[in-house]
């Protein structure tokens, strides 16, 4: 598709129009681009690309200047060979799922695996089943974000475990908790430090382990499986028991949005007292950037999970 992928460079300037004519490489003194396949048989037979084609090579450079942004506090990412690599995975990945191709906030979604994993086939395989559980983060619409029926779950957890928090959050306009739109989209990323951000997905993984994840993930089908059998269950993780158990059918909230809601409760007093705007709400949440404990906020987290299904069951 494009000999960029796997030569160790990457992409950060437009390698073709919109109407699918190649760029002239600005380093190559006068001549055009040699690293795009399908530019040189275009050249070669005027035939015209595929518009799918096209699509995909419009978002090469995109991914690049993300690539280039992502994590640069690691030392892993000084080496040229390492970003190539990243930006080869999500290159790769936006063609093979190009109902959503790429998208900002996969780069950091894709960071770690690369980094933690040695062969670059086993780091894209592992991305491509992390992205079939969080893939629907990332649809949007004229109308509505990915996130968006995350955010409703949060603001209604909230309204039930701490009502006057969300009562203030409300007469600041922030009742719809778009400022927990990157927590979300990114699981945390850029809320915790890296080693905590492994942590934290460790735990929130093996917690919602279902036996039949295998089989939903292969399917696309990411809706839990609500069996009340006993063996079944035991195999669960302790979350995900605990949620099959007893929560409604019709609603399996992810441990990430109780993460969230802990992380607010954990702020309670600040935003209540320091917090007059909406933009007050974003500093003091962008404040703690890199400084929260994950191992508090999950605790946090299951005892909100607790709260809200005794605040659910009694009403």
């Amino acid at each position: 598709m494009d000999t960029t992928v796997g030569s160790g460079r990457v992409i950060t300037m437009p390698v073709i129009t919109e109407d699918g004519q190649p760029i002239q490489d600005p380093n190559s003194n006068g001549g055009e681009r040699p690293s795009s396949v399908g530019a040189e048989q275009q050249t070669s037979s005027d035939t015209p690309l595929p518009k799918e084609v096209i699509q995909w090579k419009l978002t090469l450079h995109q991914i690049g200047l993300d690539v280039n942004r992502t994590d640069r506090q690691l030392l892993y990412y000084e080496s040229q060979e390492n970003l190539a690599r990243l930006w080869d995975i999500l290159a790769v990945y936006s063609w093979v799922d190009m109902d959503i191709g790429y998208c900002q906030g996969m780069s950091d979604l894709c960071s770690p695996i690369s980094i933690l994993l040695e062969h670059e086939a086993d780091a894209f395989w592992c991305f491509e089943r992390l992205m079939r559980r969080v893939r629907g983060n990332f649809v949007s619409t004229s109308t509505s974000i990915g996130v968006r029926s995350q955010l409703t779950t949060l603001s209604s957890i909230m309204k039930a475990i701490d009502p006057k928090l969300h009562e203030h959050l409300e007469n600041l306009d922030a009742g719809e908790y778009l400022f927990a739109f990157r927590m979300l989209m990114v699981l945390f990323r850029r809320e915790f430090s890296f080693v905590d951000t492994m942590y934290l997905w460790e735990l929130m993984w093996s917690m919602e382990y279902n036996p039949s994840l295998f089989s939903m993930l292969e399917s696309n089908d990411t809706s839990k499986a609500n069996t009340q059998d006993e063996n079944a269950l035991k195999q669960c993780g302790k979350f995900e028991r605990k949620n099959l158990q007893e929560a409604k059918k019709d609603e399996q909230i992810p441990l990430s949005v109780f993460l969230v809601a802990s992380v607010l409760e954990a702020r309670n007093k600040q935003l209540l007292s320091d917090a007059k705007g909406l933009d007050d709400v974003v500093k003091i949440l962008n404040d703690i950037t890199g400084n929260l404990d994950a191992k508090k906020a999950c605790r946090g987290a299951l005892k909100i999970h607790e709260k809200y299904l005794t605040t659910v069951k009694a009403s």
